[in-house]
């Protein structure tokens, strides 16, 4: 009894160690860390929009999926679907509303955006400009800002917990700020091809972009 005691106070201490370790990183080397040693996950995430205006769109619910490097699913299932997705060639937006589908070369679309951040290779310096923020509502937070003027966002802050992004704060180029909440976050997962494939409806209406 006493070496199972022993036992598991080691294990408790190891956490307190590991957990003590990566809250004493700054969130930069956090975000550094889990693009490097993450490479493939899964998760939910909720988002709302406020405009420039202060007005809140209706909140946005769905799940998200990544592997590296290049290959990302973000699906939105609430209030109305909407599907981001990259085969690590080609990037897709498909809005079943609209019955629309864009796409473009994933090299010409993802090197600067939000998405290049968490979901890229990891040449981060490369294309943006890292800056650790003050500590908030128990987060230790960075800021991204792009350094190319066409990449369509100001910045994107991003808070981290332990070693695991859970906030993102975008501000876009028309001044609207859009807060992400991500959750239930697995990694280290085995992820099919087919996760990242998408076959459209025959009807619908595409659009290519250089």
């Amino acid at each position: 009894m006493m070496n199972s005691f022993w036992k598991k106070m080691a294990v408790v201490a190891s956490a307190l160690c590991v957990s003590a370790s990566l809250y004493a990183q700054s969130a930069t080397d956090q975000l550094r860390q889990f693009v490097q040693e993450v490479r493939s996950a899964t998760g939910k995430f909720t988002q709302h929009t406020m405009d420039t205006q202060g007005q809140a769109r209706p909140e946005q619910a769905g799940e998200f999926a990544f592997q590296r490097p290049g290959k990302f699913k973000w699906q939105v299932l609430k209030p109305y679907e909407q599907l981001v997705l990259s085969d690590g060639k080609q990037l897709y937006q498909y809005d079943p509303d609209l019955n629309q589908l864009t796409q473009r070369r994933v090299d010409q679309a993802i090197g600067t955006s939000p998405a290049a951040i968490l979901f890229g290779s990891g040449q981060l310096e490369q294309s943006f400009h890292l800056s650790d923020r003050p500590e908030q509502d128990g987060l230790l937070w960075l800021r991204a800002t792009p350094k190319s003027k066409d990449a369509g966002f100001d910045y994107m802050d991003i808070g981290f917990q332990a070693g695991t992004p859970v906030q993102l704060v975008l501000l876009d180029a028309f001044g609207q700020q859009t807060r992400i909440t991500l959750s239930q976050l697995q990694t280290k997962v085995d992820l099919t091809a087919d996760m990242f494939t998408f076959t459209p409806p025959a009807d619908v209406d595409v659009v290519t972009l250089p």
